[in-house]
């Protein structure tokens, strides 16, 4: 078991529970579990995916008043505070699975060649993304890490904020009860210093976030960077450099650089007809 305390304005102290400490061999399985729910996810069309998406939100704002007492308690927050996190957390899920179906218009495009050809680029998930999760906001960050990249038909395995991890495991409980296929999230609660290299270095993981290993506990992000480079890793790093590394202001507009980070741009040959 892992405790799980408050680390937020408050400082640290508070015990709030224990939850489950996650292990390599649960981030191996994870990773199974992603791969096998990946061609259904990215074969679905993604009006689906974006439905998906707006449920998800749904059933939060109906969990809402859970979530705000737990995130109040993980990040110190007062009670007014925290239930403006929790519908900022709703609506956020609400903004991307807007994108699920204009993404592609955006950033696909019908490419001008010489000769009798249309020359189409159009994107395509990476595969199976492992992400370090935001140590600091545990559920708007966290929202904001897991859905860019499962919106464009990406699955997951993440690990939650070390120090604040029962909101994620609320969300987890959100998804297996919405219509998310199982498999397509996986979040593992525990140690990041732990997990995170074996995701780093697994071979059937595709792409890896490491924005949480900005002020997570004994994490060299540099080593995790070097570990993704085996099998060529797209990898988003944390904003800023060495030291200066941090989390973003995740009350900011998301913007789509974390959804554009995960995809691949694949372009199509196709004779135009006489």
């Amino acid at each position: 078991m892992h405790a799980a305390s408050r680390r937020g304005s408050a400082g640290p102290g508070a015990f709030l529970g224990n939850v489950a400490q996650g292990s390599r061999k649960d981030a191996r399985d994870a990773v199974v579990a992603a791969r096998a729910a990946g061609s259904g996810w990215a074969g679905a069309t993604a009006y689906n995916r974006g439905q998906v998406l707006y449920r998800v939100a749904e059933v939060m704002q109906g969990r809402a008043a859970q979530l705000a007492a737990e995130v109040a308690e993980a990040e110190g927050l007062s009670a007014a505070r925290a239930a403006t996190t929790v519908a900022a957390a709703i609506d956020r899920w609400v903004w991307y699975a807007g994108w699920s179906d204009k993404l592609a218009q955006v950033v696909g495009n019908l490419n001008p060649v010489a000769g009798p050809y249309f020359n189409i680029s159009a994107p395509s998930p990476t595969g199976v993304v492992a992400v370090l999760a935001p140590q600091g906001s545990s559920l708007l960050g966290l929202t904001s890490v897991i859905a860019p990249v499962i919106v464009s038909g990406n699955t997951c395995v993440v690990i939650a904020s070390q120090d604040r991890p029962i909101p994620a495991v609320t969300l987890a409980e959100i998804f297996a009860t919405s219509d998310l296929p199982g498999g397509v999230v996986n979040l593992i609660t525990g140690r990041t210093a732990e997990i995170a290299p074996w995701l780093a270095s697994h071979r059937d993981v595709n792409a890896i976030d490491l924005t949480g290993a900005a002020d997570a506990t004994g994490v060299d992000w540099g080593a995790l960077e070097a570990a993704a480079a085996d099998n060529l890793k797209r990898v988003l790093r944390p904003e800023g450099d060495g030291p200066a590394a941090r989390e973003p202001d995740w009350t900011a507009p998301p913007g789509l650089h974390r959804m554009t980070a995960f995809l691949e741009i694949k372009t199509v040959w196709h004779p135009k007809g006489r």
